[in-house]
């Protein structure tokens, strides 16, 4: 892997070039604990048209944890300050889980560079209370009690191979999760996981949907227990192009497309670019799409009374379409 200087610390990545593109380059990110090596798989099958960037998150695989700041617009802008120190006019995302609200972020803030998201296993929009404390209890509790130890017990790669996944990953991956896992540095690990866990972060990410010009896709597992299928439709629900139909839900899947599901994944990030490719007088959307963010509505995503639902209802979050 290559490294580049962001923001004063050490990023890993590895920039796969197709000599023969005259494509925008795709652009990968990853999730929580998670790595840039993930995306080898989907890489090769893309590599033979598009110039394919997958690097790892500041604090995470091989990349130093630098400054502090683990807000999602902080690490969309060390992405934008990746893709600028590699001179890339213009790029897509794909981003997974955790990663898919990065590349949304980095899309707003730079419309200019992103022409696209692709969004796999990512959604939300919904803070429960509940469900929101209880997880992130659970994710400190992961990261406190990590030891090197773990690296050694002969059973943990296949425990990690079937961990979220509906079909197993094989032991490669669950070994590379397992690595990954205890080599999160700390602070990142528990400052990525709150920050992006707050109330006002999640319900910011559906206003930033709401006003994204790009096209976006969201891609969701069907057998997913982490981002179910109902959240990732939920945010996909606020984006302009959500009745022109912007989600894919793939079956025999859980939280991990790109490796459960890496043809079908391929083919259709593919198809999506070659799309919207085709129209190069894409412009920002003028109009808002009319998203109502109601405790009833939000109760029956989530299985909950609505008193237990928090979402956003100031007049800044739009109304989805019927």
């Amino acid at each position: 892997m290559a490294t580049a200087e962001l923001y004063g610390t050490t990023h890993h990545y590895t920039l796969c070039q197709s000599p023969q593109s005259t494509e925008a380059a795709v652009v990968f990110v990853h999730g929580w604990l998670l790595s840039g090596c993930y995306w080898q798989p989907l890489t090769q099958r893309l590599a033979h048209r598009f110039t394919c960037l997958s690097y790892d998150l500041r604090g995470f695989g091989q990349s130093a944890p630098g400054r502090t700041d683990y807000s999602l617009s902080a690490y969309a802008q060390d992405l934008l300050a990746l893709i600028n120190h590699l001179n890339l006019p213009r790029v897509w995302l794909v981003g997974h889980s955790l990663g898919g609200s990065i590349a949304l972020w980095a899309a707003h803030l730079a419309p200019q560079t992103v022409e696209g998201v692709v969004c796999l296993n990512a959604g939300g929009g919904v803070y429960i209370r509940k469900a929101f404390d209880q997880f992130r209890n659970a994710g400190e509790q992961m990261v406190r009690y990590r030891h090197p130890v773990l690296a050694a017990l002969p059973l943990l790669p296949t425990v990690f191979s079937r961990m979220m996944a509906q079909q197993p990953l094989g032991r490669r991956w669950g070994q590379q999760r397992l690595m990954d896992f205890i080599g999160a540095d700390p602070n990142a690990a528990k400052g990525a996981l709150l920050e992006s866990t707050t109330r006002a972060e999640v319900h910011q990410l559906p206003q930033i949907v709401a006003n994204l010009p790009q096209p976006a896709l969201f891609m969701a597992g069907a057998q997913d227990t982490i981002m179910q299928p109902r959240y990732v439709r939920h945010l996909a629900s606020f984006h302009p192009q959500f009745a022109q139909g912007n989600l894919a839900e793939l079956d025999n899947c859980g939280h991990f497309a790109m490796l459960e599901q890496t043809a079908a994944v391929a083919q259709t990030i593919e198809t999506f670019i070659t799309h919207h490719s085709a129209d190069p007088l894409r412009s920002p959307s003028t109009t808002r799409p009319d998203v109502t963010a109601t405790s009833a509505s939000t109760a029956a995503l989530s299985g909950l009374s609505p008193a237990d639902a928090d979402i956003p209802t100031e007049a800044n979050i739009y109304r989805r379409p019927a």
